[in-house]
């Protein structure tokens, strides 16, 4: 976080009044997690063509590893960038990256609406 648009009051601004509007980290509160959040981050990377300085809904509230996890799997992480899932789940068993294959599944989706928190069985995948 050196270069322009962070070293600017504008974003010094927009980032505190980001983390006051959203104090706790926003893919934590995903999977019932309360975190504070201590990172802004941009939707749309400004090294990708996004608004340096966009509206409050186009900055998320991160934590540190949600931060470090999103960036590594960005193009800003250049020739170190992982395409691999975010590693881990919740307590219910539910992947912790909303990218996951099961995640995304259509099993998923219905266990979700069945009110289940745990994967379906091998059977109906």
């Amino acid at each position: 976080m050196s270069g322009w648009p962070y070293n600017t009051t504008a974003w010094k601004k927009l980032r505190k009044l980001k983390l006051a509007t959203s104090p706790l980290c926003e893919d934590c509160l995903r999977i019932n997690r309360v975190v504070t959040a201590n990172h802004v981050d941009h939707r749309h990377a400004v090294s990708q063509g996004g608004p340096a300085f966009p509206p409050l809904n186009g900055l998320a509230s991160l934590c540190h590893p949600c931060h470090s996890a999103k960036t590594a799997r960005s193009p800003e992480a250049g020739a170190v960038r992982t395409s691999k899932p975010r590693r881990g789940c919740t307590a219910d068993g539910l992947p912790l990256d909303h990218r996951h294959p099961w995640a995304a599944s259509p099993e998923h989706e219905k266990s979700l609406r069945a009110g289940r928190s745990t994967p379906p069985s091998k059977e109906n995948r």
